[in-house]
């Protein structure tokens, strides 16, 4: 690991020069996909910024709905773990194990905080609206 610049300072370098210096040296698609680039390097640094701290709230939700499970050691396979027992939810969701009470609060509430978590990662600006 590096001491600087860090790897959102990098992420927001590119980010700037891709928005000051490219795009507006570029028309039509290759302007589009400069503008995309740049919106790329501010969701990177917004995932690194936000996602450890997201992912552990997810955990802790997903433990309060599903029940306690041993959490892995490293971040990645939090994360995997967390799309297993996401995929799990959905199955129970499915069978209409969430139609009733109390759980369906439970599994709301979740669902609702994940979706403005990733929101506030991939597009910010949906939250405020």
């Amino acid at each position: 690991m590096q001491d600087r610049p860090s790897a959102r300072e990098l992420l927001e370098a590119v980010e700037r020069f891709l928005e000051r210096d490219v795009v507006g040296a570029l028309e039509g698609p290759k302007q589009f996909h400069a503008r995309v680039a740049a919106n790329v390097m501010r969701i990177l640094a917004r995932e690194l910024e936000l996602g450890p701290r997201f992912l552990r709230a997810e955990w802790q939700r997903l433990e309060d709905v599903l029940g306690p499970t041993a959490a892995p050691e490293s971040e990645s396979a939090r994360a995997d773990t967390v799309r297993v027992r996401t995929r799990e939810l959905c199955e129970r969701i499915r069978r209409g194990d969430a139609d009733a009470d109390p759980w369906r609060a439970r599994v709301l509430a979740h669902v609702r905080r994940t979706v403005e978590e990733k929101l506030a990662i991939v597009k910010p600006g949906m939250l405020k609206r």
